[in-house]
C-alpha cells in the first residue's frame, strides 16, 4: 500500500502534468490566434480559411482541456486543498462566460462545408482576444494556487 507521501506526490505530479497540456494547448492557441490576426484583410481564400479552421479546433481544444482535466477534478470534489476551492468558487464564473464566448466564436467560424462570412472576423477576434486574455489571467490563479504558489 503506497504511504500517504507517495499518494500526496502522484496526486501533484498529476496536477502539475495536467496544467503542463492546459498551457502547452493554450500556447498553441495564441499562437494560431496572433498568426490568424495577422491575415487581415481576410478573404475566403484556402490559407485563411485553413487558418480559421486550425484555430477554432485549437480554441475548442484548449477549452475542453482547462474544463473536462482541470476543473473536473474540482467538480467532482476531489479537491481538498481550501485554498484552490477558495480561488476556483471565485475566477470560475467568470471562465464560464469566456467559455461561451468561446463557443459563440466557433458556431459562428467553424464552418464545415460552407463558406464562412469573414466580414466581422477582424471585430469578432479582438472581442475574443479580450475574453481570452481575461480567461487565462483567471487560469493563472488557479493555476498557482493549484502548485502552491500563493503569492
Amino acid at each position: 500500500m503506497a504511504s500517504p507521501d507517495n499518494v500526496f506526490q502522484e496526486r501533484r505530479t498529476a496536477s502539475i502534468h495536467l496544467i503542463q497540456e492546459l498551457v502547452n494547448n493554450r500556447t498553441e492557441m495564441l499562437a494560431l490566434y496572433s498568426e490568424l490576426a495577422a491575415q487581415h484583410p481576410y478573404e475566403n481564400d484556402p490559407e485563411t480559411l485553413d487558418l480559421l479552421e486550425q484555430f477554432c479546433q485549437a480554441l475548442i481544444d484548449y477549452t475542453a482541456e482547462a474544463h473536462f482535466r482541470l476543473y473536473r477534478y474540482i467538480d467532482e470534489g476531489r479537491e481538498r486543498r481550501r485554498a484552490v476551492l477558495r480561488v476556483a468558487d471565485r475566477v470560475y464564473p467568470g471562465i464560464v462566460t469566456t467559455t461561451q464566448a468561446i463557443l459563440d466564436f466557433n458556431d459562428k467560424y467553424d464552418f464545415g462545408d460552407r463558406t464562412p462570412d469573414l466580414s466581422e472576423l477582424e471585430r469578432d477576434l479582438s472581442e475574443l482576444g479580450e475574453r481570452l486574455a481575461d480567461r487565462i489571467e483567471l487560469e493563472d490563479q488557479v493555476i498557482r494556487v493549484l502548485l502552491g504558489r500563493l503569492d
